[in-house]
């Protein structure tokens, strides 16, 4: 227990105060860590416990205060936290791709339904947007739509798990736990072309679907991406699609259901 700080919460206090040692790895059970780390648009604190990560906020956003950041994690779980060697294996990789799903995470404290929402989010791959409707979908709860917008609006690992990539049906990025501006500029680092899926939304084109391969995606999909001009056929919705002989992509998995 020599590498703990006691100065810093009075639980690690406590514990450094032990007359007997605790068992060899139990500091792990009971202090969270933190790692400061470079992200997708400056740097970010990340958190993390004996589980996984538990916890993300950009560094700006604290002021680039290490002890703001712990202050904020200790109010949020009720748990003494402390800075790390190291940051845990795969999380710079994973900031830096877009591509966190071989991460852990720890989402103790959130709802079966909420940690189902964000687990979702996690299948979405960099580059590509999803409407709402399409998250509450997957999980099984279609009508929760306004109930999985609120579960993203409380993720407290932002970024890793990417609920920036859940915006509105109508074209428009709705909200964001780290604000508006910076969802989009999120997306714009993964070169989602907003202007785009904004333009085709107020057009009423919500699904491209491709004459040659007898597919329909969803506009930012991968493969809708790749289906040139004389080849794109817009549709407005679903059923118009699949009316038409379209057969719905099987990566981004349209339904008839994502129509919030």
């Amino acid at each position: 227990m020599n590498s703990i700080n006691t100065d810093e919460d009075p639980v690690i206090r406590s514990l450094g105060e032990l007359v007997a040692q605790p068992p060899v790895g139990f500091d792990h059970l009971v202090i969270a860590r933190y790692a400061l780390v470079p992200g997708p648009l400056g740097e970010v604190f990340v958190a993390f416990t004996d589980r996984g990560i538990s916890y993300v906020r950009p560094a700006d956003q604290v002021e680039q205060d290490a002890d703001r950041f712990a202050e904020d994690f200790r109010d949020r779980f009720g748990r003494p936290i402390e800075r790390a060697g190291r940051p845990p294996a795969g999380l710079v990789p994973a900031l830096r791709t877009g591509r966190a799903r071989e991460l852990a995470f720890d989402l103790r404290g959130l709802s079966e339904f909420e940690q189902a929402v964000l687990r979702k989010a996690l299948e979405i791959p960099r580059g590509e947007v999803r409407p709402y409707a399409w998250i509450a979908r997957e999980i099984g709860r279609p009508k929760a739509v306004r109930a999985t917008g609120s579960a993203l609006g409380h993720n407290p690992v932002p970024i890793l798990i990417p609920c920036h990539r859940v915006v509105r049906s109508d074209g428009q990025i709705g909200n964001y736990a780290l604000g508006p501006a910076m969802k989009h500029e999120l997306l714009h680092a993964e070169e989602v072309d907003l202007e785009e899926v904004g333009r085709l939304a107020a057009a009423g084109v919500h699904y491209l679907a491709s004459d040659t391969t007898g597919v329909v995606c969803y506009p930012s999909c991968r493969h809708a991406r790749r289906i040139t001009p004389p080849h794109r056929v817009p549709f407005g919705t679903l059923g118009r699609a699949v009316e038409a002989g379209y057969r719905p992509c099987r990566d981004c998995r349209p339904a008839l259901a994502d129509t919030a």
